[in-house]
């Protein structure tokens, strides 16, 4: 079994991404006429505007806890995976980039719960409704997103690798032990972490702006990938500090989710994940 490094792979996500974009505009996704349309109001929101959107999540979660954690116990099988790949083929010091970086597709790996959140406003659902997402009169917008953010979290994964080799690299650590040592005692490990967090932090930024209200949107309504980006980007600068809390709060749950093995995220993900929907019914009114 070969494995190859993030550079590869960013290479061949980067290719699916330009051949699912330029099929997606010869099927009509995020054509002139769709840019055009009118774009969606934004509300302005503030910090209660947030806590009623968890709550509104917590709820859902409550009500169909027994179904997410089915849709969602595959986050720890994930977690395991790349743990496995981390410590068995060289890959430690792309563990924790692998991790955090979880936060750049979350957008995308909730859908399911999207469509739960919005299909329970017109009654019960059970988990087989999540799979609605793949009617959608937007899945090919929805597609050609999330091989967006997919190629982003490749290319932080890049990144990541980039920086430690300048950094505590080229070499990889010899043992975990030593890894965390060499992090925490010398002065490149600390290089290699404000580095990395100021880098991290600008792949975030753009991860929210394009993707805090696009995906919700995209299965609410027939806008096109132009609009709904747009929409995002608009909502975030309409409510920069609501937004950045938002994000800080996504992050801090995810991260925190993914330890250990991603186990956490059987609970964070769903809640999070709905409560996105609300925080999305309180940015763009119907």
């Amino acid at each position: 079994m070969t494995i190859r490094n993030p550079i590869e792979w960013a290479t061949d996500q980067f290719k699916l991404a330009g051949w699912a974009i330029g099929s997606a505009s010869r099927a009509g996704i995020g054509t002139e006429q769709n840019l055009e349309a009118v774009l969606p109001e934004v509300h302005g929101i503030g910090v209660d505007d947030l806590k009623e959107a968890l709550a509104r999540g917590f709820d859902d979660f409550g009500a169909y806890r027994t179904d997410v954690i089915f849709l969602c116990v595959i986050y720890p099988v994930i977690g395991l995976v790349l743990a496995r790949l981390a410590f068995g083929y060289g890959m430690l010091p792309l563990l924790f980039p692998l991790a955090s970086g979880f936060a750049l597709v979350g957008p995308f790996a909730a859908l399911g719960l999207y469509e739960m959140s919005r299909r329970r406003e017109y009654g019960d659902v059970a988990w087989p409704d999540a799979f609605g997402v793949i009617r959608s009169r937007s899945f090919g917008a929805i597609v050609v997103l999330g091989l967006l953010l997919v190629a982003i979290f490749l290319f932080w994964l890049v990144a990541a690798e980039s920086i430690y080799e300048i950094t505590l690299g080229p070499e990889p650590p010899a043992s975990f032990g030593s890894f965390v040592r060499d992090i925490f005692t010398t002065s490149a490990g600390w290089a290699m972490i404000a580095v990395g967090m100021s880098v991290g932090f600008l792949f975030a930024l753009l991860v929210l702006l394009i993707s805090v209200v696009s995906f919700p949107l995209l299965l609410d309504r027939d806008v096109g990938l132009g609009a709904a980006v747009l929409t995002s980007v608009r909502a975030v600068t309409v409510n920069p500090v609501p937004m950045a809390l938002w994000g800080l709060v996504v992050a801090a749950g995810l991260l925190v989710g993914s330890i250990p093995f991603f186990l956490g995220l059987i609970i964070v993900l769903p809640v999070l994940g709905h409560a996105t929907w609300h925080l999305y019914r309180r940015v763009v009114p119907r």
